[in-house]
Order: structure tokens, then C-alpha cells, then sequence
């Protein structure tokens, strides 16, 4: 993401970076746009909402998060 910005959104620019081709760095980011769609499509969980927050204002580290959001999906299924 930092490349990205620093390049002024130029793919090309982050493919010459990288040493990889356009079409390897458009397929990446079409996949992470995919990924972003998927979760702002998905109703919001308040927990989870919580826990990523948390992930990303640094008091929990990612695989702690993952552990207890992935706990919280398996007791939700029972």
C-alpha cells in the first residue's frame, strides 16, 4: 500500500518496484479489492468490529485477534 501511494497510484511504477509484471500487481490489488468488497458486503459484527479495531490500534496483536475471533465463530455455531 505505502509503494502504491508513494508512486501516485501507479501500477506500473509498483510492478518496477517489485520486479514483477503489470498484470501480476493488477491481479493482487483486484484481489484485494475483492476482499474489501466481501467484508463491507457482510452485516457487521459488533465483536469482531471491536477485535479488528483493536488489531489495528495495536493493543492486540493479529494472531491473538484471529484466535479469539475464530473461538467466538465456532461458539456461535453451536
Amino acid at each position: 500500500m505505502r509503494t502504491l501511494v508513494l508512486t501516485s497510484g501507479s501500477l506500473k511504477a509498483v510492478a518496477a518496484t517489485y520486479g514483477v509484471s503489470y498484470p501480476t500487481v493488477r491481479a493482487r490489488l483486484d484481489r484485494i479489492i475483492e476482499k474489501v468488497q466481501a467484508v463491507e458486503a457482510a452485516p457487521a459484527d459488533p465483536f469482531i468490529t471491536a477485535i479488528s479495531g483493536m488489531v489495528i490500534d495495536g493493543s492486540v496483536p493479529r494472531d491473538v485477534a484471529d484466535r479469539v475471533i475464530g473461538a467466538y465463530r465456532a461458539a456461535a455455531e453451536r
